[in-house]
This record gives C-alpha cells, sequence and structure tokens, in this order.
C-alpha cells in the first residue's frame, strides 16, 4: 500500500480552521483568483463553530497534517426541499490521486444521505478537466443550462 493513500476522514473542528484557510487560498491560487479571498479565520471560525453553524465540514488528515476539506451547507429548493451544496472539495496538490476526494465526497454524501436531501449540489469551473472529470466517475449530472447569478459584497453595500 503506498503511504500516501492512508489518510483518515473525521469532521472538522475549531482547530482545522487555520488549514481550512490554508487550502481555501491554494485553491484560489489554482484557480488564478488569490485576491478574491477575503474571508478571516474568525469568520470561518465564527460560521462554521459559532452559535449557528452555516457550515459542515471533513477534513482528510495524513499523519497529523490537514491535506484535504470538503465546506458543505444545507440549501432549500422551492420545487423540492432541503438539499446540500457542496462548495467545495480542496485536496493539496501533492496528495491529490490518493482517494482522498473520493472520501471526502463520499461523507458528504453520506450527510446527504442521512437528512434525505432531494439533491446534492456543486459548481465546477468549466476548464477544470480533472475536478469535472472527478464528477462523470460518480455518473453526475453538470448542466450547462443554468447561469450562475451573484452581487459581490460591494454591490450588495452600495444598493439604494
Amino acid at each position: 500500500m503506498n503511504e500516501n493513500s492512508i489518510f483518515l476522514i473525521r469532521k472538522g473542528s475549531q482547530d482545522d480552521v487555520p488549514s481550512l484557510l490554508g487550502l481555501i487560498k491554494e485553491l484560489a491560487l489554482y484557480e488564478k483568483a488569490p485576491q478574491e479571498v477575503t474571508i478571516t479565520l474568525d469568520e470561518l471560525l465564527a460560521d462554521g463553530f459559532g452559535q449557528n453553524p452555516i457550515y459542515g465540514l471533513f477534513v482528510a488528515e495524513q499523519e497529523n497534517v490537514i491535506v484535504g476539506i470538503a465546506l458543505y451547507y444545507e440549501k432549500y429548493s422551492t420545487w423540492q426541499g432541503r438539499c446540500i451544496f457542496l462548495e467545495d472539495i480542496i485536496v493539496t496538490e501533492s496528495k491529490r490521486g490518493n482517494g482522498i476526494g473520493h472520501a471526502l465526497f463520499q461523507a458528504v454524501i453520506g450527510v446527504a444521505k442521512e437528512r434525505n436531501s432531494a439533491r446534492m449540489e456543486w459548481q465546477v469551473l468549466d476548464w477544470n478537466e480533472p475536478a469535472i472529470n472527478f464528477y462523470k466517475k460518480y455518473n453526475a449530472g453538470l448542466d450547462s443550462e443554468w447561469i450562475n447569478g451573484k452581487l459581490t459584497r460591494k454591490q450588495i453595500q452600495e444598493f439604494k
């Protein structure tokens, strides 16, 4: 067995938040948008582990080092009800290809199954072939019909 394939998947804790932020920054660099990361440790702590947690977190740990995360939250469909949204699976570059992403994805599917969610959703950039191929292994529907919309924090604050 390859030593890179030995890892543990567990629920994330407050102590994992610095590693979470590090992996978020690594992903932003990979996606050519490091300047877009404005979230702070304090925000991640409050939003994930405060009085009203907004997100759930799984971590992949290898030799006491966090090498991957899956961050998800619940959303609601007016047509179908409760859904799970997988915001990100991030595996540090040197550990990709060892089944860590698969195990993290399975952990989030487990949450969706446990909650009897109507569906599980995520987004993937159209140029990210490794991620697209990863999701295709699950026979997942990759929808080109919907267009994503968003307002930035600045736009929201400037709205009159």
